[in-house]
């Protein structure tokens, strides 16, 4: 098992949201319960659904921060936002639905805590596909995110197995250089072109998974991955 943070270290997590008003409350109570210490910067990308008014009651919450968009700008807008506004000594990236588990903060912190790693990328695919925490992707998904993956370390030299998994840890420094210029889901692959392009030490450590369909609200589709390719080749060689 992990080993905990010394007392001084804060642990950022930001979260972006738009029409999470199903599971919100959940994956916010989630992450209050793991133990490090933290802050929750949640940023509401023009929620039309009843997040805004399920946040209200969230953010008086110690160690919850609410910032707004007053119209839907894409996650990567959502995570420049954030970004702005961390403290922590390190940062962690949590979506707003249930796919990601917060018991795994540990497991991605670990790497930067030993001093072994500046970025941790959680990867869907180191684990045991026998693991009965486990839900896969569709076909198609897995399939996307794979070819996606092997594109990217093409373009990067790294190799990751889940280049596109929500759950990357960073320390904070190596996060202030970073322009974020994606506004949708190629933020994904932006980031890792320019972490790749920097001296980042990269590591990856196996989480839980339980992907959701369409039916249940999951926003990725066929145009999310025409993109995430064109980032791939955009930004290997420009910011």
């Amino acid at each position: 098992m992990a080993d905990p943070p010394p007392d001084d270290f804060l642990l950022t997590v930001v979260m972006p949201v738009y029409n999470e008003d199903r599971t919100l409350t959940a994956i916010v109570e989630a992450v209050l319960a793991e133990p490090t210490n933290k802050e929750l910067i949640i940023v509401d990308d023009g929620s039309a659904d009843a997040s805004r008014a399920i946040l209200r009651e969230l953010e008086v919450r110690d160690g919850v921060r609410v910032l707004m968009h007053e119209q839907n700008m894409g996650k990567g807008a959502s995570l420049r936002t954030a970004f702005e506004h961390a403290r922590g000594d390190a940062v962690i990236i949590q979506d707003a639905d249930l796919e990601y588990d917060p018991s795994d903060y540990r497991a991605l912190l670990q790497p930067i805590l030993d001093g072994h790693a500046d970025v941790v990328y959680g990867s869907r695919y180191l684990v045991d596909p026998a693991d009965p925490e486990r839900a896969r992707d569709s076909f198609g998904h897995y399939l996307g995110n794979r070819l996606l993956t092997f594109t990217s370390n093409l373009a990067t030299g790294l190799n990751l197995t889940d280049m596109e998994t929500c759950y990357k840890s960073f320390r904070r420094e190596v996060l202030a250089p970073i322009r974020i210029r994606s506004r949708r889901f190629s933020v994904e692959p932006e980031l890792t072109a320019k972490i790749a392009r920097s001296d980042a030490r990269v590591w990856e450590t196996p989480i839980r998974y339980r992907g959701r369909a369409f039916a249940d609200g999951k926003k990725i589709g066929w145009r999310d991955a025409v993109a995430a390719f064109w980032a791939i080749a955009r930004y290997r060689f420009f910011d």
